[in-house]
Order: structure tokens, then sequence, then C-alpha cells
């Protein structure tokens, strides 16, 4: 078991060989390899890593605002597209435990950039974010601690934004949405999700919402399970590929064929704010894990 920290990132490596990379800015998990040097996570060679603009890949951490707010008159309506937490630099606070081999990072105003903090009700926000990397033979858990340490109440979104790598996204499967309640970004229209399985073949964003906790996804790659995602806390979870089109347009997406290797599946509270009180904390956490047996938890016969 290791923790190795440079001035950008940190590196957790386990007793079985296993590892995770972590880049201060943002936070952002960029590589969780297995002890087979199995990569679990897509990252873009074009990702800008120096701090200039939001990590595409791995797991960029979006708060307080999912997508860019539609309501004028909601604190978070001036920030950009995910908010800043994407964008600011974290603060590493070491190792907390041996086994998981999992460290901490901490965000505060104080590390945010003074201009995108005063955009969000207009500054008068205070918070502690304390995110928890948690290493194991064959997962990995990603816990978020929000706590409003000011003195008002205050309205966020959250989103583990997570990117899978998959040999083919025409080959994958996503199990375990049959009956969620489903709002299609493509269509702007919202339905229940009838579909037994999830099949890729077209630009895809969807947000699942109020989905059962007990309901595992499970992408799963011409009869094998390659990764199951766990929510603790969570009840929403989008479905994201952008496909050619949309790959073609965003300039740090590469290589453009790059759809055809990643899928997007991404635990978050972005049905709805979640308010949280003065003093209160608010904790959720999503958990990758790498294989299983395939799980059908709805009834497709209904």
């Amino acid at each position: 078991m290791s923790v190795e920290e440079t001035e950008t990132e940190v590196l957790l490596t386990h007793k079985n060989g296993s590892t995770v990379r972590i880049l201060k800015f943002g936070a952002n998990v960029l590589s969780w390899q297995l002890a087979d040097k199995t990569e679990k996570l897509w990252l873009s060679t074009a990702a800008k890593l120096d701090g200039s603009k939001a990590v595409r890949g791995g797991i960029p951490l979006v708060f307080p605002v999912f997508g860019k707010s539609k309501d004028p008159d909601h604190p978070t309506f001036p920030l950009p597209q995910h908010g800043f937490a994407r964008n600011s630099h974290w603060e590493f606070l070491g190792q907390t435990t041996e086994s998981p081999l999992a460290v901490q990072f901490g965000l505060g105003p104080e590390n945010v950039d003074p201009e995108s903090l005063k955009l969000w009700d207009k500054g008068q926000n205070d918070f502690t974010l304390i995110l928890t990397v948690a290493l194991d033979e064959e997962s990995l858990k990603t816990t978020i601690d929000v706590e409003n340490t000011g003195k008002h109440d205050f309205e966020f979104n959250w989103l583990f934004h997570t990117y899978n790598r998959v040999p083919d996204i025409t080959d994958v499967l996503v199990t375990n949405f049959t009956d969620a309640k489903c709002y299609d970004q493509l269509l702007a229209e919202e339905y229940s999700e009838k579909a037994p399985i999830i099949s890729f073949h077209e630009e895809f964003d969807r947000i699942y919402k109020d989905v059962e906790q007990h309901k595992i996804a499970q992408i799963v790659d011409k009869g094998k399970v390659l990764t199951e995602v766990h929510r603790e806390n969570l009840p929403d979870c989008v479905v994201w590929n952008p496909w050619i089109k949309k790959s073609e347009g965003m300039g740090d997406f590469e290589p453009k064929s790059g759809y055809h290797n990643m899928l997007c599946i991404e635990p978050g509270h972005v049905g709805d704010f979640y308010k949280l009180a003065s003093g209160k904390k608010w904790t959720a956490s999503q958990e990758l894990v790498s294989g299983g047996e395939i799980k059908v938890q709805t009834n497709i016969f209904s």
C-alpha cells in the first residue's frame, strides 16, 4: 500500500497492484487500473491537466449546479455549466485509512476563484466539501461530504460525472433502469423507461430520476459484466454518450472516435436541488465495482 503525492497529483497503489491517479485540480480521478493493468476509466488524450479548464474524462465533480440552470431566479443561474468544483484546486488532506486505501481532498470558498464564487448567490454561501477516494482490490469508492458552514441555507446539485471505459459502445448494454422516470435531454421529454436493457447506437443523453437506491446499474459487454455502479444517497443517474457529431464539436475530446470507448454513468442529485440548512451536512457516494454477475432487478415482464 502506498500514497505518493506530487505537486499536481496523488497516486494510490494497492497491495495487489491496482492503482488510482487523482489530479488535485478538480480532485479529478484520472485513472483507475486493476492489478492486471486494465484501465477502467476513459480519459481524453486532449484533456487539459494544467488547470486551464475542466478535465475531459475520469471522474469530474459537478457542484453546485448540474448543466446550466434554466431558472433565472435561482441562485445558481449565473454560474457556468456544471459549477466550479471541477475548475478549482482542491487541497490534499492526506491518507485516512489503510484498508481500504483511502485519501481525502477538501474544497472551501478560499479555494475557489473569487469571481466564480460571486456568481453563486452573490458569494454569500460558506461551505466545506470533503471528497474521500477509497481503493480496494476490485472497487473504487468516491464519497462526498457537503457541509453548510455559513449562516444561510443553500441549494445545490451534485454529480459524479464518471467516464467508464468500454471496448466498443455498440456492444455494450446497461441494465436495471426499467420503469425509472426518465428525462430525455435530446427529445426534451419525460417518460417512464420501458426498455429492459439500454443499448447505444446514436447520441444518448438521459437523466433517470428517483431510481431506487438498491438498483445497481451494470455495464455489460457481450454477456460479461464490466462494471457495477452502486449509489448511496444519490437518487438520480445520468447516462450519456456524445456519439459522432457532438464529439467532433468538443475541442478537448480526442480521439474523435473515442465515443466508441466511453460511457458516462453519472450518479447524482440533479433531478432537483438539495436544500442544505445552515450547520448541516449531506453525504453521498458512488462505488464502482469491477466484474460481477448479471442481476435483473426489474420485472421485465410487467
